[in-house]
């Protein structure tokens, strides 16, 4: 743990060409309630859509909580995810894709049941795979 800044969680958020995703992304992370600090690392990989404007934008709105990783030339999905674990300050990581989303207290429950099992390297959650129209098309349960 950096002892510095506190932060316990390091979300990891991977975006490229998903305009139409990322702001509902970052809006399920920043309204997130926990009981400890966080930080939002995005990797954003030279898109070709207004994707890295959105990211800015949410950069510049919430300038405490968003660190964006804007490339200046397109890295691939892989050196993208590496830069940014390695910009990562927490204790802890959490994963997601810039088309997904994180639902309420996605990241406090994660927090607390690795806290809880110490001995515990790694933890997955439910999750449902949903289509443009917003119906449920496949749900997936990890054992």
């Amino acid at each position: 743990m950096n002892i510095e800044n506190d932060i316990q969680v390091s979300v990891c958020v991977v975006t490229y060409n998903q305009e139409n995703y990322i702001a509902q992304c970052l809006e399920s992370l920043v309204t997130q309630q926990t009981n400890f600090k966080f930080e939002i690392i995005v990797g954003e990989d030279c898109s070709k859509d207004s994707t890295r404007t959105i990211v800015q934008q949410y950069a510049e709105k919430y300038p405490d909580l968003i660190v964006p990783l804007f490339y200046e030339k397109n890295v691939g999905a892989v050196e993208n995810v590496k830069q940014v674990y390695k910009k990562a300050r927490g204790k802890y990581i959490a994963h997601i894709d810039g088309d997904d989303m994180a639902l309420p207290n996605k990241l406090q429950k994660q927090f607390t049941k690795l806290e809880e099992n110490l001995d515990c390297s790694i933890c997955a959650h439910n999750m449902k795979g949903i289509n443009k129209d917003g119906e449920i098309m496949k749900k997936y349960y990890p054992d």
